[in-house]
């Protein structure tokens, strides 16, 4: 026994001695997929986005991370989260999207308080494309209830910025001291002169832009300033007054996190995208705080 006790000390000495390492190595964090279902326009800023917040990320913590983007009306992707999507982040039109999605139990109540501006890193509002010269004249909210005026927006049943769209139309009447039913009436003449209901905001752009349908279009102000750094569109686009501040928030999915163990990562995303870098590519496609 005293021999194999002598023993002990000994074969440490030589360990030592011999550099051999007595505790293994910590291995580098196993590489995380985090998936961002998203409305249509959000596409080109995140595409730029993705890889500012992996490389950050991977400076920070040794982590590779990589993403998944989905793209579409913010109604169509709300009701696909809930018919089983796995999110990790969620960036949708409109609060209300976010809290159907909060009521099938996938996130848990007060998400609007876990970043700044009720967890809204973005905003804009509706801005109203007119063909060169503005040949119909249209110089008012309540030009678009003309039914020589062919309007194009999108479908308020997918589209989140349709929804926004509607709003505006509404406070246009209701804010000028029209009642409800006048404001009804209103927007059922601009409806009407809608031959075609794009389903999301992107593919109401391409209608009018890429394919010159109507003669007025109404969307994002983000997509209007997009169409003008791309050099696809150049009429100066109009803000009709009254408007409303639309206001697009951004949070984690809390069940899927929890399920997939991304949760500190994607919460990690939602908060970088209020850091000077990432605002300044989503004012390239958003007007930000």
């Amino acid at each position: 026994m005293l021999v194999g006790l002598a023993a002990v000390p000994l074969a440490l000495a030589s360990a030592a001695t011999l550099g051999t390492p007595l505790v293994q190595a910590q291995q580098p964090p196993q590489p995380q997929t985090i998936t961002l279902v998203s409305y249509a326009v959000t596409k080109a800023a995140y595409d730029k986005i993705f890889p500012l917040f992996a490389a950050d990320w991977k400076k920070k913590t040794g982590q590779t991370v990589t993403f998944k983007g989905s793209y579409g009306g913010s109604g169509s992707q709300t009701r696909a989260v809930i018919d089983g999507l796995e999110a990790d982040v969620v960036s949708l039109a409109m609060a209300a999207d976010v809290s159907k999605i909060q009521q099938a139990g996938l996130i848990k109540p007060g998400w609007e308080k876990e970043n700044p501006n009720n967890s809204t890193p973005i905003n804009s509002t509706v801005a109203v494309f007119v063909r060169p010269g503005n040949p119909k004249k249209i110089n008012s909210w309540k030009d678009l209830d003309n039914k020589n005026v062919d309007v194009v927006l999108a479908n308020p049943k997918t589209s989140g910025g349709a929804r926004w769209n509607f709003l505006a139309l509404w406070g246009a009447i209701t804010r000028t001291g029209g009642s409800e039913a006048q404001a009804r009436s209103f927007i059922t003449g601009v409806y009407k002169n809608a031959d075609v209901l794009p389903k999301d905001a992107r593919e109401a752009t391409d209608f009018f832009i890429k394919r010159k349908q109507g003669d007025v279009l109404l969307n994002w102000e983000t997509e209007a300033i997009l169409a003008r750094r791309k050099g696809e569109w150049t009429t100066p686009y109009k803000l009709f007054s009254p408007n409303v501040l639309t206001e697009q928030p951004v949070t984690v999915v809390d069940k899927v996190v929890d399920k997939r163990g991304t949760r500190k990562v994607a919460e990690a995303f939602v908060k970088f995208l209020y850091t000077p870098a990432a605002q300044k590519i989503l004012s390239t496609t958003a007007s930000v705080r």
